[in-house]
């Protein structure tokens, strides 16, 4: 999907597409047990989706962070608001405002439980998540595609008698000007009758 087309659409539609991006980033990376969680919009402030994954090593870390944060930068044109925890590499946070990325150590993740921290949040793998999105999408469709066929259609009408206005006719092509030479005189003159 291209960033104009992500453009067009609603802004949580925008933040779903955006999210799958990144978990998509995640699972290229060999990120483990990645899961997106859904916040409670009464719980959750100013963020709709937290999404966490889990990295074996801190070299790990800073790369998914970094391809995340490339990837939604060239194909979407989003940047990250703040990013945090990129030097130590054990818990790098992404925030994109509307959504948060979460990249821990396994340990670092295990301490914090941040899952369990959010226990109003609905928990989605990324498959769950991109089937979600692919029927939100589809809907859509359906909606635009049905009011489309429902719009009424014009009717027609006898044709009205069109004025034609006069068209400039092009230029013609014009030749080089030709110097005109004065009436040769004649050789007889003309003289006046004598009386």
């Amino acid at each position: 999907m291209t960033s104009k087309q992500v453009d067009q659409m609603q802004p949580r539609q925008q933040t779903r597409i955006l999210v799958q991006a990144a978990a998509a980033v995640c699972e290229d990376k060999k990120g483990q047990d990645t899961r997106i969680l859904e916040l409670d919009p009464v719980d959750a402030g100013l963020s709709d989706f937290f999404l966490v994954t889990s990295a074996t090593n801190d070299r790990q870390a800073v790369a998914i962070a970094d391809e995340i944060e490339l990837r939604l930068k060239r194909e979407f044109g989003a940047y990250a608001n703040s990013v945090e925890g990129r030097r130590q590499g054990e818990w790098i946070l992404l925030d994109y405002v509307d959504f948060v990325v979460h990249v821990f150590l396994a340990e670092r993740r295990a301490f914090y439980d941040i899952e369990r921290l959010r226990k109003s949040a609905r928990p989605l793998t990324p498959a769950q998540f991109d089937t979600e999105l692919k029927v939100a999408l589809a809907a859509k469709t359906r909606g635009v595609r049905k009011k489309a066929s429902a719009a009424p259609k014009p009717v027609k009408t006898a044709k009205k008698a069109v004025k034609k206005t006069a068209v400039p006719a092009k230029p013609a092509m014009r030749k080089k000007p030709v110097a005109k030479k004065a009436p040769a005189k004649s050789a007889t003159r003309k003289t006046k009758p004598r009386k």
